[in-house]
């Protein structure tokens, strides 16, 4: 394994074990008030736990994830029709006994006519349509396997971009949410790809509107309060309030000498400290910072705790990044 595929590998990782870590911080505090004096150790005693979920018990958040993850480490095309119906068949496979599924999801889930990724795509539209919007933060929190994709690609950012507004449409129809799922997952794919991130970059791959209206938020976002952005219910302002928490822990896309361990601790700490969907924006967040900072930033405590769906642990989602990064190929 040369030197540059370790590095990929390392931040593929981080990128899903980091989203997955925060997902499990934050969930006992999902949609209750802020708490702005709460610090955090790095240590499995920050896993408190809930009359919900267990002590470093993931979420829907990644229980959503894992199968693009799987599908991604099976070498499949995220864009594809196989990828894709194997991802909602998945979804609603795990919805039957989970603790917790998305509204707007399980709205999908009920009006869908089929068990495919075209059937959910149609009933998608129909909830869109019948609310008049459909912009949850679901689509960005499972971003983290899409960024893993198409790394030895040409194309890969352009490639992401499909991918990440497929999969967000599967259950999230508004433009909102396929575009925010495109400009994180694209984020991730460079943060991954180079260990750095320019902005500008990951605007311009998402289209010059799209990309005009984030870099807009983005830039209200930096230096914000992440608490301030109060309906993270919102994809808009689940996507803010992640950002803003990056920002104040001292993060620069750009700047890898700003990429640390205590940057990812503070990172997951700023988005507990928020009222509301914690775990959501949490997860957002770490899924960032993990690609940026790598899975060796990831207290060792929250990692030998974090579990979920299907049984998986640390060990597990890591061994899954690794096979997304290498396509699916044997090691």
């Amino acid at each position: 394994m040369t030197a540059s595929t370790v590095d990929l590998t390392r931040r593929a990782a981080g990128a899903i074990l980091g989203s997955a870590v925060a997902d499990a911080v934050g969930a006992p505090y999902e949609f209750g008030p802020a708490r702005p004096h709460l610090t955090l150790a790095g240590t499995a005693a920050d896993m408190v736990g809930s009359h919900t979920w267990e002590p470093g018990e993931w979420t829907d958040d990644t229980a959503m994830a894992v199968p693009i993850l799987r599908a991604a480490a099976d070498g499949l095309d995220l864009a594809g029709t196989e990828a894709q119906d194997r991802v909602v068949r998945d979804w609603r496979d795990w919805a039957r006994d989970a603790k917790d599924v998305g509204i707007q999801t399980s709205e999908v889930f009920r009006g869908m006519r089929g068990d495919d990724a075209a059937a959910a795509r149609d009933s998608a539209l129909a909830v869109h349509e019948s609310k008049g919007r459909s912009a949850g933060n679901g689509s960005v929190m499972r971003t983290g396997p899409v960024g893993l994709a198409y790394l030895g690609e040409a194309d890969g950012v352009a490639r992401v971009v499909a991918a990440a507004r497929g999969i967000a449409a599967l259950t999230h129809w508004e433009a909102d949410a396929r575009d925010g799922a495109a400009l994180w997952s694209v984020l991730i794919h460079l943060a991954v790809r180079d260990g750095r991130v320019r902005l500008d970059d990951a605007l311009a791959a998402v289209g010059e509107e799209a990309g005009a209206r984030w870099g807009a938020l983005l830039a209200e976002a930096d230096g914000a309060d992440p608490d301030s952005f109060d309906a993270n219910g919102w994809v808009v302002h689940a996507v803010q309030a992640a950002y803003a928490a990056i920002c104040a822990a001292g993060i620069a896309l750009d700047d890898p000498a700003t990429h640390t361990a205590e940057a990812f601790l503070r990172v997951v700490e700023e988005c507990v400290r928020i009222h509301n969907d914690t775990d959501t924006v949490a997860a957002i967040a770490g899924a960032l910072a993990g690609a940026l900072c790598g899975v060796e930033a990831i207290p060792a405590g929250w990692r030998e705790l974090v579990h979920g769906h299907l049984g998986l642990g640390a060990e597990e989602l890591v061994a899954l990044a690794e096979a997304a990064v290498r396509g699916g190929e044997a090691a």
